[in-house]
This record gives C-alpha cells, structure tokens and sequence, in this order.
C-alpha cells in the first residue's frame, strides 16, 4: 500500500534543468549505455549493504544472496531494474535524484579509510550523480521506489524529465531500490522499443556490465521438449515443445582477467580471446598483467596469431577494451597504445582512473600515459623474448604485423626509433632474415657499412646487377620488398656506428683513390661518347650517363642521383593525387666498360653509324628499366628495335 505525502511535484533548481536537458541531449553521445548506468548505480549500492553487513549481523544476507535484477513489461513499456541494495531514505532520494550531480557514492568513497578503499569486496563505481539521468535519453517517465537499510517505510520518486519530480512515502517491503523505466514512443529517427526486446537488454548486459560483479538476473524463454503424456504405435512417448520462462544469470561476473593465474590457464585464456575476437587461431602470445603502484590496473593483453583485420569473419574493432572496476569504458581505447601496437588485443581494468562525466572518456591522460607506457614495454618485452626463443614464432608475428612497427619508426620524426629499432626483421637472402643486431655482428672485419637494395620483391633485389660487387666480397644486403623499407632506414641513419649504403645509388666505398681518379678520368674521356647516349635515350628520361664501378658481369644498370629513388618513385606512382604519380627520380644510366654489349654500342659509334649506335643504346636504357622493375615507356618501339638487328 502506497501512503502518499509531499506529493507535491518539486521543480530542479535552474542548474540542474540545464544540466538534465545537456544530460540528455549533449553528454552522452551513445543511448544504449542508459542501461549501464543504471546497472552500475545498482551495483553501488549491493557494494555499500554488502561493506556494512562486515559490521552489521543485522543485516541477515550472505554475498551468494546478493544481485540484480531486469524485468521487462512490453505491453507497459517499461524496463525496471531492481536490486536489493542499500537503498536511500527519503532524504537522500531528494538529495540524490532531487540534485543533479549529487553522487551518494562519491560521498560514500570519500568517507572511506585508506584502508578500506584497497578491499577487494568494495567497486564503487559512481562518482559524478549524473549517470542515474541517462535513463531520460529512452524513457519519458523514471520512477524509482527504494527502501533503505534500517529504515520503516519506503520512497517513490518519479520524475518525467526536467518539469521536476515528486517524492512520496511508500510501503515497500524489502530494502533496495527498483528504477522503473518508462520507454518513450517510437519515432522516425529511434526505435525506442528494441529496447523492451530480451535479446537487446542481453547484448547491453554482455557488452557493457558483463563483468559486473553481482548477478544480473533475468527471465530468459527458450524452448524444451517435454512429454506430452501420450504414446506413439511404438510405445515411445510423444514429445512437444514448449516456452519455459526461467530466471537466468546474463553476466560473467568475474572477468577472467581479475582470476588468479593460478584459477585460469593459457588455454583458457586463448579461448576466451578466441570467442571474444572471432578468430580461429590461437594467440601468439598472452600477456597476464597485475600492476600495482600510482596507478593500480590489471591486463590480458593478446598478440594475435594472424591479422585478423583482413579476416572476413568481421573481426572486433582494433585496440585495447578499457574497463573501470569491471565496466566497460572504451570499446577502443586508442590512447594506451601507439599505432605500432594496434595490433594488441585485450582488457585493461583499472579502479583509479579519473572518469569524465559521461564515462565514456576519460577527464585526463595522465593515468592512461602512465598505463600505456608499461603496457609497452611490456609487449616489447615479450616479442624479444619471442625473437629470441622461437624465431619462427616471430617471423611469423613479423609477416603479419612488421609493417606497424615499421611505422612506428617513421612516425613523430623518429620518435620512437631507440624503442623499437631491435624488434625489426630484414630480409638477407630470399628464405632468411636478421635483426640489424645480427647482421652487424655477422660482418666481417673489413666491411665498413650496412648494404641494402630494394625492388618490389627479395627475389627481384637479389637479382639488381648492382649487388654483385658486394656479394662478391663476401659481404651481406639488407634486401628491402617494401616502399616503406627506405625510409625505415634513412629515420635509423646507422645502427652500432654503421651507415646504410643504398647498392643502387650510393658509393660503395670499395675504390681507392687513385682507383676513384683513374675512372674520373675514363669518364672524361668517354664524355662525348656517354653524352651522344644520353641523347640518343632522350635528355628528358636521363640526368646522366656514366662508367659503372659496380656492375661485374651485367652490361648496364638504372640508378638515380639526389634523395628520390626509383623505389619511391614505384611507390608513388600509385598516389591518389596526380601531381605526386608525377613525381620522378633523377634516372642515371651505368654502363660496365668491360661488358661486349658495351663494347658493341661504343664500336657502332667509333665507326660512324650513329643510328645503330643510338638503336643499342636504347635497348640497353629499356633493358636496364625492366631489371630495376621500372615500367618501359613504349614496349612496341622497344620490341621493333629490338628485332630491327636480326
């Protein structure tokens, strides 16, 4: 029976009518976390009756009677949830629900003792008194009937938004609160009533509070076969089906990330990471993280088996799931970890973090900063350890995520460089790769830098003419397959004292200087000859033609001169922007003195038969194009060249 007193409606002082309307229209910027707000808030308050019941025997509940419950009535459109909580006594409903941004549980915290805020049985989560207000963006009405702890009579506060709100005595019989949900209409922009659907309420619990740790109860239909009391020809009985309705636990509870390592295996843990990222494949690696200090938080954090990001089996957004005592916070919390580890999934849970007033964002970045940053070395850590004791495991972690780490490198300037530049892989021969650490420690005593070739695959670098003079000294080239590759290596500048020469456009370094001066010379010599070639070829494909001191046995080799190599030239000619597939390298021609299809371009010319001679040099210019992997301009004038000398 309900006694009616101070029945009446009461207005919101004018701050909090602004803060409602903002509340509902501004703050928030997701509807469907109302749910989670109010779950919360419930929890709050089982939290706060479970901590006196250490000192109260009165109080007559063991933990295992504790939970929350969500009922739904379609045909009344409301959603009520219950708990059997503390509750509030008249005044602290118009305290709390009268006075928005009045927090009970901000008060509650606040009067702990240092002590008690470290017990592992408190997770109060509430702090602002805004979230309780959330229920306004899906329903038109909110009324709330409670009961608190010790007290006679209950409450009924109902509200219809920012108009004010009425407060009454009520006869409830048990403590604890219920917040009864009046879910507005229907309109053209929101359906309101998926929200009185079973399944939603499931989702949001499962999504949002799933690591709530008291029972969310609700009544859940699903259809059994049961006997119908008869018999077929065969004595068997007959079977229907029926809807059983029965309450059921829609939460976890306790994330597996909070159990002890003791209590969860790996194989556990590569499961739940499984089910959670839709992916088939077992993780990499598995990080299990219990920090304590000036920010305390717990972790599981997964390097995943493959790049599921490419997978069609619409994998999970990318980042790291960030958690406040157990409720989700950011799905994608993209300010833990650098681009370089977005690959990472997994949880972070942490009770200090300092929440906006919406929850869905964080007040400061000083506590993430301080997580991130040991989240990182962290990971760094374990793909070391990784690198060092199962190299294939790596290579194969490579394969999928280099390209970030690569980035990594490149990105803020060179930033991150010292932090990352021992986690990087380069290819040494077409089934082989070293860390720059390994290849340095392989070079002999009389290599004085670290060589590198790029083209679009190892094979193809492998097979650039201008390799062979390095190969032939016994020393090892960093072979570069992607177009980010050289710019990877002009952010290092040198590892352990040692520059990076580019085999394709660089001195070697292997002349010595009468040798540097002998071959100035020769090409002095020859510069009427190398200037009719480059001519010949056509003054706006070529900056120069010169004697090559790389090529061994090839006739002729493309290079460029200044900072913009054919590689980046490759790359770019697949820019979205026309001025930037524009752009092209300073190409230079090497020719090898020694080699006969030299010597037949040279001879043509001593003779006087220029046209021949200009014929062989462009096949040369078309055939040192296609080893650099650069495409031939007009492959018909090519092929007709080609066969005008049969």
């Amino acid at each position: 029976m309900e006694v009616l007193s101070n029945m009446a409606k009461k207005q919101f002082k004018a701050e909090s009518k602004r803060l409602l309307d903002l509340m509902i229209n501004s703050i928030y910027t997701n509807k469907e976390i109302f749910l989670r707000e109010i779950i919360s808030n419930a929890s709050d308050a089982i939290d706060k009756l479970c901590y006196l019941s250490l000192t109260d025997d009165k109080v007559g509940l063991e933990r295992s009677d504790y939970r929350i419950r969500i009922t739904v009535d379609k045909d009344a459109r409301t959603i009520t949830v219950s708990d059997n909580g503390i509750g509030m006594s008249q005044d602290e409903a118009e305290k709390n629900l009268g006075v928005i941004a009045k927090s009970g549980s901000f008060k509650f915290k606040s009067e702990l003792s240092e002590e008690d805020k470290q017990n592992d049985d408190l997770s109060i989560i509430g702090q602002f008194g805004v979230g309780f207000y959330s229920a306004f963006m899906v329903a038109d009405k909110v009324t709330v009937i409670t009961k608190k702890y010790g007290e006679e009579t209950g409450v009924k506060w109902e509200s219809t938004g920012a108009d004010g709100y009425t407060v009454s005595e009520y006869d409830k019989y048990r403590p604890g609160t219920d917040v009864i949900m009046h879910i507005k209409e229907d309109t053209d922009e929101e359906i309101y009533g998926s929200y009185l659907e079973i399944w939603k309420l499931k989702a949001l619990v499962k999504k949002y509070s799933d690591y709530v740790r008291w029972p969310i109860v609700m009544d859940i239909t699903h259809q059994e076969q049961q006997p119908t009391g008869e018999e077929d020809k065969d004595g068997k009985p007959v079977m229907h089906t029926v809807n059983v309705t029965a309450p059921e636990t829609v939460n976890s509870m306790v994330p597996i990330w909070q159990r002890a390592k003791t209590e969860v295996t790996d194989e556990q843990c590569a499961e739940w990471y499984k089910e959670t990222n839709r992916d088939q494949t077992d993780p990499a690696s598995i990080l299990r993280i219990n920090a304590e200090g000036v920010v305390s938080y717990k972790a599981m954090l997964f390097i995943p088996g493959k790049d599921i990001d490419n997978a069609i089996s619409g994998a999970t957004k990318k980042g790291v799931k960030l958690y406040c005592n157990g409720v989700l916070i950011m799905e994608d919390c993209d300010k833990l970890l650098h681009d370089y580890f977005e690959f990472v999934r997994g949880v972070v849970d942490s009770p200090d973090l300092s929440l906006n007033i919406s929850r869905e964002v964080l007040q400061h970045n000083r506590q993430l900063k301080v997580i991130g940053q040991n989240l990182e070395k962290k990971i760094k850590a374990d793909l070391e350890k990784m690198l060092h004791d199962d190299r294939p495991k790596y290579e194969n972690f490579w394969h999928n995520f280099g390209i970030h780490i690569k980035c990594g490198v490149c990105d803020e300037y060179g930033r991150y460089t010292d932090f990352l530049k021992d986690l990087l892989l380069f290819y040494t021969s077409e089934d082989t790769m070293h860390t720059l650490k390994e290849y340095v420690d392989n070079m002999p005593e009389s290599q004085k830098a670290i060589y590198f070739a790029s083209a679009e695959s190892v094979k193809k670098a492998m097979a650039l003419p201008q390799c062979e003079e390095v190969r032939s000294r016994g020393y090892e080239i960093l072979y570069l397959d992607h177009p980010i590759d050289e710019t990877v290596l002009m952010q290092l500048r040198s590892f352990e004292g040692k520059g990076f020469v580019n085999v394709l456009t660089e001195d070697l370094g292997f002349q010595t200087e009468e040798e540097k001066k002998a071959a100035e010379e020769k090409v002095v010599e020859n510069k009427e000859f190398l200037d009719f070639v480059c001519e010949s070829i056509g003054d706006e494909k070529l900056k120069q033609v010169t004697l090559s001191s790389k090529l061994v046995s090839s006739a002729c080799c493309l290079t460029s001169t200044g900072g913009f190599t054919l590689e980046m030239e490759k790359y770019f000619r697949n820019a979205p922007s026309e001025e930037m597939r524009k752009l092209r390298a300073d190409r230079v021609l090497e020719l090898n003195e020694t080699h006969p299809a030299y010597l037949a371009v040279k001879n043509a010319y001593d003779n006087g038969d220029k046209d021949r001679a200009a014929a062989l040099a462009k096949i040369l210019y078309a055939q040192s194009e296609l080893v650099a992997g650069v495409e031939v301009e007009d492959p018909n004038a090519y092929s007709e060249l080609v066969c005008s000398l049969f």
